[in-house]
């Protein structure tokens, strides 16, 4: 089972203002996104990763360069067309202030596996190619390096809570529960029988315990109690 860290691209320059920006180019990290993508490189600095893939947009690559920059080793970045932003067509580019007086609005938070933007994309084709795509790359990386294999993917917000609402086993309708904050990571194995969620929306702390070792095992999920952690030893 390899395990893959997905990382939501650091603060940008829409972001700070409001706009929902979708595919729009020449769109960068602001200040504060580049202290948060460096600081998202340090935390992962401890996980030798097997391989890093990133969204073709500015804002993903400057952050995977960011976390590119904390590995012990060289770690090609990989750009993935399945992990661009979801196409939000004539969306694209108005400040969402705007956008919520729009009546489509509610129904992007009640029911988005419904939702095409005008002259955009249907959320639930965004969903079901960054998950394909993410699901791909995951045999790839095992198949070459292994089970314990641990590789980053860095895309975007809506993205991020599809893939995780599809390891969770939740319908699309229910990602908008989920909350997933500029340069934050969120960590799930895929397995034979089913993918686990091991963290989600994470900001701080060590991530040492996903690095693989001759002696360390990776973290079992399903155990029946809920298990000794990361850091525990089998009995």
């Amino acid at each position: 089972m390899a395990t893959v860290v997905l990382v939501r691209h650091a603060r940008s320059t829409a972001n700070a203002s409001g706009v929902l920006t979708g595919r729009l180019k020449g769109v960068h990290l602001d200040d504060t996104g580049r202290g948060q993508a460096d600081r998202a490189g340090t935390r992962l600095s401890t996980v030798p990763l097997a391989a890093l893939v990133s969204s073709p947009l500015e804002r993903c690559k400057e952050t995977a360069r960011a976390l590119a920059a904390g590995q012990p080793k060289p770690v090609k970045i990989v750009t993935e067309r399945g992990l661009v932003e979801c196409d939000y067509g004539d969306w694209q580019g108005r400040p969402l202030k705007e956008l919520a007086r729009e009546k489509l609005w509610k129904v992007i938070q009640s029911h988005p596996a419904s939702v095409t933007f005008p002259s955009g994309e249907a959320m639930a084709a965004m969903s079901a190619r960054a998950v394909a795509a993410v699901r791909r790359h995951d045999a790839l990386v095992e198949a070459e390096h292994g089970p314990q294999a641990v590789w980053a993917a860095v895309t975007h917000g809506d993205l991020v809570k599809a893939i995780l609402a599809d390891a969770l086993g939740l319908h699309l309708d229910q990602f908008q529960r989920l909350h997933v904050d500029p340069s934050s990571m969120s960590v799930i194995r895929y397995a034979s029988d089913a993918s686990y969620v091991l963290q989600s929306n994470s900001h701080e702390g060590d991530l040492s315990w996903l690095a693989p070792t001759s002696r360390r095992q990776p973290p079992r999920t399903g155990v029946v109690g809920g298990g000794a952690g990361p850091s525990g030893s089998a009995p």
